[in-house]
């Protein structure tokens, strides 16, 4: 353990992990899924782009060789309408790819997505219907090529989000659906009658499909979550700090001081062989939770295994919060725990490094606080930082 922590990170999976001190609940895995979720929303670029062409060429071309000038009204309000759809697209796929996209961020990256989906659903059905009305079978073929691609389209690409697929679909089709069924033509009835059929099979396909791919998602994002977690304390483990670490600092540059602590409990054996594991397991999850409540949000504590924690300190002003940090800790921890009708008192040693976030190796600064927290234990508990920190203040003020 103390030597290093030599663990892949994937950034991809910070979402998971952007709220590291709280554990892990139901509600946090259906926040994934649904961020998820939404995020598939902004893959739809080249079939809307394509989309939007073939409507504004479709509407110029039948204006043209009818004449109408309402078919060219509709070609022009397409191509705006084409644009926003574009342009909401390129401008919201670089946050909805962001591995920390949140529940907030993404309903308002959802709203933007409906708003711009269902003002062309609404055009396709208006400019669709109108077509149905003129006697021009071979408008009426190619408004009908519309609305199929547009079908397909929604389902391929905008049907794991039913809510705003389904009406979609509705905007589009029914209005044809209705004009087609008030021509005085049997073979238009059953046109009405087949599109409605397969309109409402859609929308029920489009149910199940999103039921099933929640629930693999879900499941995916739950077997992810509990490889990052502690199952005893609910703190993040190893891998969600490394994680965690190479998402929120070591793709930084600045300047700002970063720290790591190493803990270690003193006499925790005995508390085991004294008053049974069930106890013990309880003096974890409590000094699990007494470590979280003395953090900043933005910082992390994690489990590394046994009586052994570990916490990251971001965006230090001196060397002193450090130590601060690490003192309070250690005061913490020291008060009494009342645990299952038993009074136990424990206490902890704690080694710390601290360098510039610029240069920050996790793997280097756990091996120099984990050495630091040995010398500590060896003189009989307290704190101790790494001797490479001796010459810090004079590096900081040269780098500064």
């Amino acid at each position: 353990m103390r030597s290093s922590l030599k663990l892949d990170g994937r950034r991809e999976n910070a979402a998971l992990i952007r709220t590291p001190q709280m554990p892990f609940r139901t509600e946090t895995v259906r926040d994934g899924v649904y961020v998820e979720l939404v995020r598939s929303l902004y893959t739809t670029l080249i079939p809307t782009t394509i989309m939007s062409i073939g409507y504004v060429l479709s509407f110029a071309v039948m204006g043209h060789a009818s004449g109408s000038g309402l078919l060219e009204l509709f070609a022009l309000i397409g191509v705006f309408s084409g644009i926003a759809r574009v342009l909401v697209l390129v401008i919201g796929s670089a946050e909805a790819g962001d591995p920390a996209l949140d529940v907030g961020r993404a309903g308002i990256l959802e709203r933007r997505f409906a708003i711009a989906y269902y003002q062309f659903a609404v055009l396709l059905g208006a400019s669709t219907a109108c077509l149905f009305m003129v006697d021009a079978p071979r408008f009426h073929m190619l408004a009908t090529c519309l609305l199929v691609g547009y079908g397909a389209g929604v389902a391929a690409g905008v049907g794991l989000r039913p809510r705003i697929a389904i009406p979609s679909m509705v905007m589009a089709i029914a209005p044809s659906i209705i004009v087609a069924a008030s021509r005085w033509d049997a073979i238009y009835w059953i046109t009405a009658a087949m599109t409605a059929a397969l309109l409402a099979g859609g929308c029920q396909s489009l149910l199940g499909r999103y039921r099933v791919t929640s629930a693999e998602v879900g499941r995916r994002l739950t077997f992810e979550a509990l490889a990052r977690r502690d199952v005893l304390t609910t703190l993040p483990n190893r891998l969600a700090l490394r994680e965690w670490f190479e998402s929120h600092v070591a793709v930084g540059a600045g300047h700002e001081l970063l720290a790591v602590h190493c803990l270690d409990l003193d006499g925790f054996k005995p508390v085991n062989d004294v008053f049974g594991h069930p106890v013990g397991d309880a003096l974890l999850k409590a000094v699990a939770m007494r470590l979280t409540q003395c953090l900043r949000p933005h910082d992390i504590a994690a489990r590394l295994g046994g009586d052994e924690f570990a916490v990251v300190q971001r965006d230090l002003r001196s060397i002193d919060e450090a130590d601060h940090l690490a003192r309070r800790l250690r005061a913490v921890i020291a008060e009494p725990f009342s645990l299952h009708g038993h009074e136990i008192r424990i206490s902890t040693s704690i080694g710390y490094a601290v360098c510039r976030r610029a240069s920050a190796d996790l793997d280097e600064l756990t091996s120099l606080a984990d050495q630091a927290l040995y010398r500590a234990k060896n003189r009989g508990g307290g704190v101790e930082h790494s001797d490479m920190l001796v010459a810090m203040p004079v590096r900081l003020a040269a780098e500064g």
